[in-house]
């Protein structure tokens, strides 16, 4: 009797049986060969699932932002008013608990920068598309509480590209030395823009 493999399980195990060594590694100090040796399967196997290296991170960064953002979502429940609940999303750009997650993700970029293809494109669209929407559900709940004024609806798109912004300046640029600082300044005053006065 011929087993039957679950490709998408398969594709899954290989990705995530490497992530250390992506970690550890920039993606142009490895090899596929040491790649395979690392998931424990052979260059062909290697092969059968990914085009390159790139899709191996790409799949990496797919899987622990799935799992980032189930954990997100709850702690973003947990908080009691939008300015707090805003703050959690960025937590990722500097907290220790997602220190890997951010690496993996800074190959990510550079990859997704340097050679883009229409799956990464669409990927970061998704994203993009997702976290605005958050953005924006967080925004108009703070609305229909009365803790922001309404035009504060229109920031939900700006708001993650700066934050995204400012965590890749603080990656390659020595303007930012403490990026969870920053972040919190930024916020702090935004806030005080657009809440409601009491």
């Amino acid at each position: 009797m011929a087993i039957i493999v679950d490709k998408v399980q398969k594709k899954k195990n290989i990705a995530l049986s490497c992530k250390e060594l992506f970690v550890e590694h920039s993606i142009n100090d490895l090899t596929i060969a040491q790649v395979a040796k690392t998931a424990g399967v052979g260059k062909g196997t290697i092969y059968e699932y990914f085009q390159n290296k790139e899709d191996i991170i790409f799949e990496i960064v797919n899987i622990l932002l799935q799992e980032h953002n189930e954990q997100k979502h709850k702690k973003i429940q947990e908080q009691s008013n939008s300015k707090e609940k805003i703050k959690i999303f960025f937590h990722v750009f500097y907290d220790e608990e997602n220190e890997q997650l951010r690496k993996l993700y800074k190959e990510f970029i550079s990859i997704s920068l340097m050679k883009p293809n229409q799956q990464m494109i669409d990927f970061q669209s998704k994203c993009a598309r997702t976290y605005f929407q958050w953005f924006e559900e967080i925004i108009q709940e703070g609305i229909d509480k009365g803790e922001l004024i309404p035009s504060a609806k229109h920031l939900a798109r700006g708001l993650f590209v700066i934050g995204e912004g400012l965590f890749i300046s603080s990656e390659v640029t020595t303007t930012i030395v403490d990026l969870e600082s920053e972040l919190n300044k930024f916020f702090d005053t935004l806030f005080e823009l657009i809440e409601v006065k009491k």
